[in-house]
């Protein structure tokens, strides 16, 4: 979700102001994957590498952060979305850490959608957590080595419970990956547009989907 910062410095705004108005593009773009049936939905919202950026911008997306999860609880209810999220999340705020566990808790029935955080996340690390996770269970004796493939280190991962992504939608034009799902990603189709993350909402998403829709999917084949 590129593009907060540039979007208000083209305003004159603060920072601040484009991350607020890149959480009413959160919530657009998160009620329109509900409407075309789109059933997992992953969010890139806050990177290991951002705790490297000023600590007054952190601490206010923190309580952005915590804004979002309570005032949009009640639309994860009635739009019947389940929040996850995936990170090392115990670098969180411990307030940022209550609130989000609370809300997983109180959607986790939910059916219509999986909207999943990505939070204090990043794809080195979770790979190494993975490996770290594989030889500790190979120690204890809950799994031979030998039997070790793909399928199996990826249940090692923060995302064991999700499928792979088919899309990844970039905004901002930026062309890089950015640290993000690099395990995932190995057979998606990726979209790249110039908007920036606060004016990407439903008609965006759409021409978006429309333009996947048009791929030819070979997984290696012809």
């Amino acid at each position: 979700m590129d593009g907060n910062g540039r979007w208000a410095k083209e305003r004159e705004l603060p920072r601040t102001e484009g991350h607020r108005v890149g959480a009413e593009s959160v919530r657009a773009i998160t009620e329109a994957c509900v409407e075309l049936g789109v059933e997992y939905l992953t969010l890139y919202a806050f990177s290991s590498e951002n705790w490297k950026r000023p600590k007054r911008e952190i601490e206010a997306l923190m309580r952005l952060l915590e804004l979002y999860l309570r005032n949009e609880e009640p639309e994860l209810m009635s739009k019947n979305i389940r929040l996850q999220a995936i990170g090392r999340l115990h670098d969180l705020p411990d307030s940022c850490q209550r609130e989000l566990h609370r809300v997983i808790e109180a959607t986790a029935q939910n059916t219509a959608m999986t909207l999943i955080l990505a939070l204090s996340y990043g794809s080195r690390d979770e790979i190494v957590d993975g490996v770290k996770s594989v030889v500790d269970s190979v120690k204890k004796g809950h799994l031979d080595s030998a039997m070790i493939d793909a399928e199996v280190f990826s249940k090692h991962l923060y995302t064991r419970y999700y499928p792979d992504p088919d899309l990844l939608i970039r905004t901002s034009g930026e062309m890089r990956l950015s640290n993000f799902l690099l395990w995932q990603l190995s057979y998606a189709e990726f979209y790249i547009t110039d908007k920036l993350w606060p004016d990407f909402r439903k008609p965006e998403l759409k021409a978006a989907i429309k333009a996947y829709g048009q791929r030819q999917r070979r997984y290696g084949g012809v």
